[in-house]
């Protein structure tokens, strides 16, 4: 079975992968405690993508697998963006947690005053392979609905309890984890990225 590294040490995105990967060996970063951190300094989420899988396939000797994903806010011209992890300005891995609900509570204070038929917005995925031999790929994936007022749901993580998928009426975090794999961005990414894998 072929390993692949997630270049991540997000345990929720690791276990969501997982499922959407089942042909293949996945491991985190957690099994490379030296690998490198690699800062999203690309405009785009390719970029990111592009950037943390290289890094990780040169220091792993392995095929690594990254994504940069994030929120796209219509009446935000399109922000957080590729700054969706950051938009609060809290940074560190051990204030994830903290980080995701001041992200959060940020874009619905920024649209406190926009009307519920202005508040557009889809989740965007780029998915990128780099293998050992330098041949590398990226896959996108998108995810289309709107901004509600308040958090709803237990599940998922970062935006999901305030996105509402569109033609459905659910949160993201009301999803079943199955549900939000068959329809999510990053689904629509990583399956792309599965079939090319073989």
């Amino acid at each position: 079975m072929t390993t692949l590294v997630l270049a991540t040490r997000n345990q929720g995105k690791i276990a969501e992968l997982r499922d959407l990967l089942t042909a293949f060996d996945v491991v985190g970063l957690a099994e490379f405690p030296d690998a490198p951190e690699v800062p999203e300094t690309e405009l785009s989420f390719a970029g990111n993508a592009l950037l943390k899988a290289r890094a990780i396939a040169a220091h792993t000797g392995l095929t690594a697998v990254s994504d940069d994903s994030g929120l796209c806010v219509d009446a935000l011209n399109g922000m957080p963006g590729v700054l969706s992890a950051r938009w609060s300005g809290r940074f560190g891995e051990a204030a994830a947690r903290g980080r995701d609900t001041a992200n959060l509570e940020l874009v619905l204070d920024q649209l406190a005053d926009v009307a519920d038929f202005e508040r557009g917005a889809h989740f965007v995925c780029a998915a990128a392979v780099v293998r050992p031999d330098g041949r590398e790929e990226v896959f996108e994936g998108r995810m289309e609905g709107r901004i509600i007022r308040e958090p709803r749901g237990e599940g998922g993580f970062g935006y999901d309890p305030i996105f509402e998928v569109a033609k459905d009426g659910r949160t993201v975090a009301e999803l079943a984890p199955y549900e939000k794999a068959a329809i999510s961005h990053r689904g629509h990414a990583f399956r792309a990225l599965a079939a090319a894998l073989g």
